[in-house]
């Protein structure tokens, strides 16, 4: 795959609020001379939440950042292969990364709103940092409707001027995952969004994400393995032997890889007997 922030190719805009499909079709990854990840095929189906588990270590959290080209904005990264959405190769030498990372955004494993910024605003600032803008009569519907997707809004509607700093930490999390949404994306990537977050916030951080999963395809990197199994429709177990690069041992609906693994070892990590 050619990397480039020159060329000003855009990908088909996606159908309003139908999810995409995400395919990696043989993606490897390097950090200078060593390599990370090797030959990994995941599809990643439309409107359902996909999540990766497995040791640390193993590349997770590298592929989720291939998927909406942050790899790339490591000095000395590399990789092969493809990334798929809908069928267009977001690593396209003519496709602008601004572009493939609007439609498929990212929730970060600590909550970064914007600190000083109000909720209100935090919310339209994705849209702002994509050089898109919102006329005031609309922009205030967005955030509601934002909020509301993230579970947020009852929360918040009376404090929509105050910082997101001021926020809890799980309130500050689904304010990331409105400002998000408010991009209108087909996909959205979680690296373990519930890390930092106690029960529940994390019960909330849960729900919502099984409710925007008819909005958008969600992929999740998590070491919880209940939580796995509570909000995943599918799941791809990752391991790295030592010294080798990751790969994926086993991959299927949740009920079957974690109630009929397939290979011993998925079924040694799912029942916590390594990990």
């Amino acid at each position: 795959m050619t990397m480039t922030d020159d060329a000003t190719l855009v990908l088909p805009a996606a159908q309003p609020r139908l999810p995409a499909a995400l395919v990696a079709e043989r993606v490897s990854a390097w950090f200078g001379d060593h390599q990370v990840l090797e030959d990994v095929d995941l599809a990643m189906a439309a409107g359902e939440v996909t999540a990766l588990i497995g040791p640390s270590g193993c590349g997770k959290s590298t592929f989720l950042r291939i998927l909406n080209r942050m790899h790339e904005l490591v000095p000395g990264a590399s990789l092969a292969g493809q990334v798929l959405l809908d069928g267009h190769d977001i690593y396209d030498p003519e496709l602008r990364p601004i572009e493939s990372r609007r439609r498929i955004g990212m929730v970060f494993q600590k909550a970064n709103p914007f600190p000083t910024m109000s909720v209100h605003d935090n919310v339209l600032a994705g849209l702002r940092l994509t050089g898109r803008r919102t006329r005031r009569s609309t922009s205030d519907d967005l955030v509601e409707r934002s909020l509301r997707s993230a579970g947020l809004w009852e929360e918040v509607k009376n404090r929509l001027g105050t910082p997101g700093s001021s926020l809890s930490g799980g309130q500050q999390q689904r304010l990331c995952i409105a400002r998000a949404l408010a991009v209108r994306p087909d996909v959205l990537l979680m690296d373990e969004p519930c890390s930092a977050l106690d029960p529940t916030s994390t019960r909330r951080v849960e729900e919502t994400i099984r409710s925007i999963a008819g909005e958008v395809t969600v992929v999740i990197v998590t070491h919880n393995m209940q939580q796995a199994h509570r909000v995943s429709d599918h799941c791809a177990f990752f391991l790295a032997a030592e010294g080798k690069p990751g790969y994926i041992v086993e991959q299927g609906r949740t009920e079957d890889i974690f109630e009929r693994p397939q290979d011993e070892r998925t079924s040694d990590y799912v029942n916590g007997r390594f990990g």
